[in-house]
């Protein structure tokens, strides 16, 4: 029986194509253009590898690779156009196997695939990475913030920028680099500053908001995350 591949992408031309070519090669394929309808597909049938890009008209494309590993283990490559670094990754951390920048050759796309697909066949383990600042703890595959083991309250907007200022701990990063770290949140970014997200994100982990010792501001340069904390 033929390894079925499942194909979440919104653009048909490449949907068809992908589809077409992973065929002609061997494989079984269903193909969805919204996340939704593709995670209930998953939720009563069995794919092998899904093939999914990051931006979905309904869905964020790494929400979507979150859903599935807190369920499964089934290897995810993901497609992006953003060329953000960020996105891939979040997305690896998120457990995706491998990513694509667009444009790409389909010959490259298969030969991944392949390598997904030998390595579903081995046993995997979900990483459980948690990383400690002080009294806060990060956990990314969860999209999970907890101070002194208390659950915060993050968007998705949010988490993603407390993630990426805990990776860089010690690094100041302007507002443009957190702007296009976060644009795959969507709307949410566009509707609010990234100085209104802060303020959001300081309120649910900072002791005091309005003296901040996690997330500080440099004047004219942008943020820096504290590597040493209580």
């Amino acid at each position: 029986m033929s390894e079925h591949i499942l194909i979440i992408e919104d653009d048909p031309r490449l949907c068809d194509m992908l589809s077409e070519y992973l065929a002609k090669s061997g494989y079984t394929v269903t193909t969805h253009m919204r996340g939704k309808p593709a995670l209930a597909w998953l939720a009563d049938n069995r794919a092998d590898a899904v093939i999914l890009d990051l931006m979905l008209p309904d869905m964020d494309g790494l929400e979507i690779c979150r859903q599935l590993r807190a369920s499964s283990t089934v290897p995810v490559l993901m497609l992006t156009a953003r060329g953000d670094a960020i996105d891939r990754i979040i997305g690896l951390e998120l457990g995706a196997d491998d990513y694509l920048p667009k444009p790409f050759e389909p010959r490259e796309l298969l030969a991944r695939l392949r390598a997904v697909l030998r390595r579903g066949g081995e046993p995997q383990r979900v990483s459980k990475e948690v990383l400690r600042y002080g009294r806060l703890e990060i956990e990314p595959i969860a999209y999970a913030a907890r101070l002194d083991g208390k659950q915060c309250e993050l968007t998705a907007c949010q988490f993603d920028l407390l993630l990426l200022l805990a990776r860089n701990a010690g690094r100041v990063m302007s507002r443009e680099a957190l702007m296009d770290a976060t644009s795959g949140s969507q709307s949410e970014v566009f509707d609010r500053s990234i100085d209104v997200h802060m303020s959001r994100l300081r309120a649910a982990i900072e002791d005091d908001p309005k003296h901040p010792r996690r997330i500080i501001t440099v004047r004219g340069a942008g943020y820096v995350f504290a590597k040493d904390q209580d």
